[in-house]
C-alpha cells in the first residue's frame, strides 16, 4: 500500500500556523508529502525545507488574487497539491496547515486504509474533530463547528476540493461515499495568541468577502487583538495533545479565561441542538458534505 500526503500553506510564520507540527504529524504514515507553498511575505519556504525529510516535495504557487469570495482560493491551492501527488498511491491524506493528527491514531488510519484498499465502494475516510478555541485548554462544543470531515481520499484525480477546501467531492459535484473511522483531527486554527488571531482573521476575511473587508494599516493591526469572548460554548480539553504539539502548548503565553458553564446561544433552537448533541451525541440538521456508508 502506498500513501501520499498533501497540504498547502502561505505566510505560516506571519499568521502563526503550526504547519511544521501538521506536516510531521502524518509523515510517519505517508510515502511522500506534497506541500504547496504560496507566494508568502515571510520565510515559509525555508520553514518547510528545514523539516529535512526526503518525503517532502515542495510545490511553489502564486495565489490568484481575483479569487476573493467564498474561500475559493483555498480550494484551488488544495487542488494544486492534490494533482501533484504520484499516480501510483492508493490513498491521499489531506491535512490543513492548522490541523494535526495525534500519533495514537496512526495505526487506526493505516489499518482502515489497508482494510478498504480494495473495496472501491469506499471513496474516502471520515475523521472526527476536536476544534481548539482561544487556548490549547478548550475545545468548541457548540453547533458552529463541524464534527466530522473527509481527510483521506482515493487517488483519483476526478476528486476535487470543495468550496473553501473544507472537504471533497467528485468533479460532477456528487458527494463521496465514506467510512467513519475512530480517529480525530486536532484543529488548532482558533488557538493562537489574540494578536496573531486578529492578524490572520483580517487577512483571510478577504478570501471570503473580497474588497468588502476594510484593510487596516500594519501599525493599527499590530495593536489589535482578537476578541475570543464571542463564542457560544466551550469545554475543557482533558486528553493529551499530539507529541509534536507539546512545545507549542507549553509556550502558551496569553490569557483566555472563560466560564465553561455559561453559554451564549443566539436562540432557543441552538440551545436545544446543543442539548441533543452534548447529552445524546445526536446532531440533527448538521451539514454533511459526504455520504456515510
Amino acid at each position: 500500500m502506498k500513501v501520499s500526503g498533501f497540504t498547502f500553506v502561505k505566510n505560516a510564520i506571519q499568521f502563526g500556523y503550526p504547519v511544521i507540527e501538521s506536516i510531521t504529524s502524518i509523515l510517519p504514515i505517508v510515502d511522500e508529502m506534497i506541500v504547496c507553498v504560496g507566494d508568502s511575505e515571510d520565510d515559509t519556504t525555508s520553514l518547510i525545507e528545514n523539516i529535512g525529510s526526503p518525503k517532502i516535495k515542495l510545490l511553489h504557487s502564486v495565489w490568484d488574487s481575483s479569487l476573493q469570495t467564498g474561500g475559493r482560493a483555498l480550494a484551488v491551492e488544495t487542488d494544486k497539491a492534490l494533482q501533484a501527488t504520484v499516480t501510483d498511491s492508493d490513498w491521499l491524506f489531506y491535512i490543513q496547515a492548522d490541523e494535526v493528527l495525534h500519533e495514537q491514531y496512526h495505526s487506526t488510519v493505516l489499518n482502515a486504509m489497508e482494510r478498504f484498499k480494495d473495496d472501491t465502494s469506499v471513496e474516502g475516510l471520515l475523521f472526527n474533530y476536536h476544534h481548539f478555541y482561544g487556548s490549547y485548554k478548550y475545545i468548541g462544543d457548540g453547533r458552529r463547528w463541524y464534527s466530522k470531515e473527509i481527510r483521506v481520499i482515493r487517488n483519483n484525480k476526478n476528486i476535487i476540493s470543495y468550496r473553501d477546501a473544507q472537504g471533497f467531492r467528485w468533479k460532477d459535484n456528487s458527494k463521496l461515499k465514506v467510512k467513519l473511522i475512530d480517529a480525530y483531527i486536532y484543529h488548532y486554527g482558533w488557538a493562537r495568541s489574540p494578536v496573531l488571531m486578529q492578524r490572520k482573521s483580517a487577512s483571510f476575511g478577504k478570501l471570503w468577502h473580497g474588497e468588502k473587508m476594510v484593510e487596516a494599516s500594519p501599525e493599527k493591526d499590530e495593536k489589535q487583538v482578537f476578541d475570543y469572548s464571542n463564542i457560544d460554548s466551550v469545554m475543557l480539553f482533558e486528553e493529551t495533545h499530539p507529541a509534536v504539539m507539546q512545545q507549542l502548548v507549553s509556550q502558551e503565553n496569553w490569557d483566555f479565561n472563560i466560564d465553561i458553564k455559561k453559554k451564549n446561544f443566539k436562540n432557543i433552537k441552538h440551545r436545544i441542538l446543543y442539548f441533543l448533541s452534548s447529552r445524546f451525541g445526536w446532531r440533527p440538521f448538521e451539514y454533511r458534505n459526504y455520504k456515510r456508508i
